[in-house]
C-alpha cells in the first residue's frame, strides 16, 4: 500500500461489522480506503483539500463523513470500540491556546469605560456657556 494512514487488517475486522450495509443500488466504493481518507482529513484539522488523491475523491470522503455523522454511525462506532477495550490506558486531551492582545483585557491602551447614554443625558454639562 502507498504511504499515509491505512487501516490494518485487525482494525478493519473490528470496524467493518459496525458500518451500515446498503444491499441495494450502486455498490459503494471501498469503505476501507474511504475511512482511511477520513482519518487523514481529521488529522489535518478537517481540511478535505489536504487529503491525497490515493484515498479517492474528496467529495466522496466528505459526503460519507457527513451522512454517517447525521445517522449516528460514528457515535456507535466510537461507543462500541471504547466499550470493547475498557478504559483507555492513556487519556488524550485536546485544547486550543488563544492569546489575546493586552488591550483586550482593558490594560494600558485598551478600551476605557464610558457612561451610558441615559446617564450622560441626566448629568450636568461639562462646559458652562
Amino acid at each position: 500500500m502507498p504511504e499515509g494512514f491505512w487501516l490494518n487488517d485487525t482494525q478493519w475486522e473490528r470496524l467493518a461489522p459496525l458500518l451500515p450495509n446498503k444491499p441495494r443500488g450502486v455498490a459503494r466504493v471501498d469503505d476501507r480506503r474511504v475511512i482511511s481518507g477520513i482519518v487523514v482529513a481529521l488529522q489535518s484539522g478537517g481540511r478535505w483539500i489536504d487529503v491525497p488523491a490515493e484515498y479517492g475523491p474528496r467529495k466522496t470522503l466528505y459526503n460519507r463523513f457527513v451522512r454517517w455523522s447525521a445517522k449516528g454511525v460514528w457515535q456507535r462506532v466510537f461507543t462500541t470500540l471504547a466499550a470493547a477495550d475498557g478504559p483507555p490506558a492513556a487519556v488524550l486531551l485536546d485544547s486550543t491556546h488563544i492569546k489575546a492582545h493586552r488591550c483586550a483585557a482593558g490594560g494600558k491602551g485598551g478600551s476605557k469605560p464610558r457612561r451610558s447614554a441615559s446617564a450622560a443625558a441626566d448629568a450636568r454639562p461639562k462646559s458652562t456657556p
